[in-house]
């Protein structure tokens, strides 16, 4: 076992956050590894390190003893943030200028995600990717791959040999697609399911079935999807809704009968637990209810909802259903693997209220979005996200006074909201002093 000395953050189970100013983080072989005591989550996988204790110094400091402590003082130690929507194969396109979703998607993503079909290609940019994540603290992702098998292949592979939580999955577009990247409706479907046996639970990994979005798949793609997803149903579904409105005027001729562009995942039978879907901003209150009655989440992303202009993500009313939701950087229409830029971009989004209810979301509200409530969503509370007893290892440990300005202002925080807002709004990956992962070694992102 090990433990660390620091400022600590966690979450209770209503989201509240739970702050020590002087903590002690223990962390330890997972219960089952070597005899370690206390119920073990079905969903951790073996070997993994875990929180034995988490809590104030004073309360705990004599229940380890002769366990090696690591002293960090003036730094937070946070659960490792997850991202819930993220584009691997559109690492380089991040940046790309267009005039909305639809000229994007054509002008840069589609040419270079027909990149992904070379394995060797598609490793290289998975490194760099994954590298990405854990300078930036991101320790959990659900990512889209491309339509070709090696570039999940590539992708999961990489994350098993770092250690990382990593679910991802092969898009799934057999119609209104450019070669390159439009895939065979049975071959498809074949490869997803073969790529389901051969990653979902293997270790820390798991599986997505990406239908890339209603427009991208045939009636028998998507019933094909449906029926892998009640056949597999721990394996995760992700994909996009309701983004952009030429997007959905487009799936307005395509589906004249559905009554919603949500719907039309509902009619597959692809709304249900483990079920998420990217942006749901242009939702009524029927599309809000059905997603709380089915279980989907919505993976709300900022930075690419103001850079292309797609639209606001209503809080208040997703909060007024009982919608869940958590957050995701959608890089590369997103603008920034940071947490800390998609949490800031969350609050603008939040406080907008020209076309929606505009609100103030709390710093431990957004800090949860990416952590305990992201974890939440993707169906693994107890598992990644939190600090609690039992949850793995996957911590950051961040440094307040990363840069002159956030020194100033983290300095004169009066309590943990202060604090923790000081570091949305001025922080950066030079925050990030270095990241835990519970399944591989603490890494610094500087090295």
């Amino acid at each position: 076992m090990r433990a660390y000395r620091a400022a600590l953050l966690r979450f209770d189970d209503e989201g509240r956050p739970v702050y020590d100013p002087d903590g002690l983080l223990v962390v330890g072989p997972s219960p089952g590894a070597s005899g370690a005591p206390g119920p073990r989550s079905a969903t951790t996988a073996s070997g993994v390190r875990v929180v034995r204790a988490a809590g104030a110094w004073s309360d705990l400091k004599d229940r380890f003893p002769g366990v090696v402590v690591e002293h960090l003082p003036g730094r937070l130690i946070a659960p490792g943030f997850i991202d819930l929507h993220v584009h691997y194969p559109q690492t380089d396109v991040i940046g790309s200028p267009a005039e909305g979703l639809l000229p994007w998607l054509e002008n840069y993503t589609f040419p270079h995600e027909s990149r992904f079909s070379d394995a060797a290609y598609a490793g290289q940019v998975a490194t760099f990717f994954l590298g990405e994540l854990q300078r930036h603290g991101v320790t959990t992702a659900l990512t889209f791959a491309t339509s070709h098998p090696a570039s999940v292949d590539a992708l999961l592979g990489l994350a098993q040999g770092r250690g990382l939580r990593l679910i991802a999955g092969k898009v799934l577009q057999d119609r209104h697609s450019p070669d390159g990247v439009r895939d065979e409706t049975e071959q498809s479907l074949l490869d997803t399911e073969a790529l389901i046996q051969r990653w979902h639970g293997q270790g820390r990994l798991g599986y997505a079935i990406t239908p890339r979005f209603a427009p991208s798949c045939s009636d028998a793609q998507m019933q094909g999807a449906g029926e892998l997803a009640a056949r597999y149903p721990d394996v995760w579904i992700q994909s996009h809704v309701a983004e952009n409105r030429d997007e959905i005027a487009w799936v307005r001729e395509l589906y004249p009968d559905a009554r919603s562009y949500l719907a039309v995942y509902e009619k597959f039978g692809l709304l249900r637990e483990r079920a998420i879907y990217a942006h749901c901003i242009h939702f009524d209150d029927a599309d809000r209810a059905l997603m709380q009655a089915t279980g989907a989440v919505a993976a709300v992303s900022p930075t690419s909802n103001l850079f292309l202009g797609s639209g606001f993500f209503d809080y208040a009313a997703a909060d007024r259903q009982g919608m869940r939701y958590g957050l995701a950087s959608d890089v590369g229409g997103g603008t920034s693997f940071s947490p800390f830029h998609t949490m800031l971009a969350a609050y603008y989004v939040g406080r907008e209220g020209h076309t929606k209810a505009g609100l103030s979301l709390a710093p431990s509200h957004l800090w949860w979005q990416h952590t305990a409530g992201a974890a939440q969503a993707l169906g693994l509370s107890g598992v990644v996200g939190n600090l609690q007893p039992g949850c793995e290892a996957d911590f950051v440990v961040l440094n307040p006074q990363a840069t002159p300005l956030l020194a100033r202002r983290s300095a004169q925080a009066g309590n943990l909201e202060e604090l923790l807002f000081s570091l949305i709004v001025l922080g950066d990956d030079r925050a990030v002093q270095a990241v835990h992962l519970a399944g591989g070694a603490g890494l610094d992102p500087a090295a």
